[in-house]
């Protein structure tokens, strides 16, 4: 399995993580409450003192758990409703790291005000108390983050969907290219055959018996409607292996794919100065993730 290090812009939008969505949050709530009870029960990493101790020792871990669990479930849950409301789709690293960092912070003071019920101490509620329960909070919490994230990437490539992790677009110097002339394309009707250059072709939509040509240049987003079949068109350029059909109903430059987003169920390919996005099917992943390896095995260095 190939990991590639996320490089990705802080500003840049992605889809929204699954493990927040309603469906997955309970679930993922619970494995967040079972692996820190565990971690807390065998490394015991935050020194406690017995005598102060009101209940047991395994009832204290339990509620520092649980602690975190409910919070994550019920922040994201709110979270969840109010994006609805406002009908907001984007999402960015930045927000993810900005949503998990107040989480922590909710977490530390929910620590802070279970002292009276977990110990004996005149100081439970000081100023000192609520420091070490935000900072055992940020630290711990942005270990169990840590390795949650990766076990996520991990599953999900293991599932066949290596680029859940990062992609790394394949954009090379215009002098680079391996298209630079146009392409004279036939049709069934001949005052309809024309040229195009390929070099600019972002992707390419079946409509019927035409296809919609979406390309972009000098600065430009363009579209054409030509009377063809996408299979027709597929098979005269077929002699240029960065142009694949990941779809029935869309075939896509390799080169010029700014970004991929999707699972093992399948992926959405962006492009840039446009915001549609182009399916890549399940059933074609693998000659999908096979003729991106083989293609930056040319492009990158």
């Amino acid at each position: 399995m190939e990991i590639y290090i996320n490089r990705e812009h802080l500003f840049k939008e992605i889809e929204y993580p699954n493990r927040y969505l309603p469906g997955n949050l309970l679930k993922n709530s619970a494995v967040i409450f079972v692996v820190i009870l565990l971690f807390l029960l065998l490394f015991k990493p935050f020194g406690v003192s017995a005598p102060e101790q009101k209940i047991n020792y395994f009832f204290i871990c339990a509620l520092h758990a649980l602690s975190p669990a409910i919070v994550i479930y019920t922040y994201f849950r709110t979270l969840n409703y109010l994006r609805k409301r406002s009908q907001s789709k984007g999402w960015t690293l930045l927000q993810e790291y900005k949503h998990i960092g107040i989480v922590l912070i909710l977490t530390g003071i929910a620590g802070f005000l279970m002292r009276d019920i977990i110990y004996h101490n005149t100081d439970n509620l000081s100023w000192y108390y609520l420091w070490e329960e935000l900072r055992n909070s940020l630290v711990a919490g942005s270990f169990f983050y840590l390795i949650f994230r990766v076990a996520n990437f991990y599953f999900q490539s293991k599932k066949g969907a290596p680029f859940v992790v990062q992609f790394i677009p394949l954009s090379v110097e215009q002098p680079k290219m391996v298209i630079q002339s146009p392409v004279f394309i036939k049709t069934q009707v001949k005052q309809d055959d024309f040229s195009l250059y390929l070099s600019d072709l972002l992707f390419a939509k079946a409509e019927g018996n035409y296809i919609e040509l979406t390309s972009y240049k000098d600065a430009q987003l363009s579209t054409e409607l030509k009377r063809i079949s996408l299979t027709q068109f597929n098979s005269q350029i077929s002699s240029h292996p960065n142009f694949f059909r990941c779809h029935r109903a869309y075939l896509v430059n390799m080169l010029l794919i700014e970004n991929v987003s999707g699972n093992a169920q399948g992926y959405l390919l962006a492009f840039k100065a446009t915001g549609a996005k182009v399916p890549v099917s399940r059933a074609q992943l693998d000659s999908f993730n096979s003729l991106y390896e083989q293609l930056k095995q040319e492009y990158i260095t």
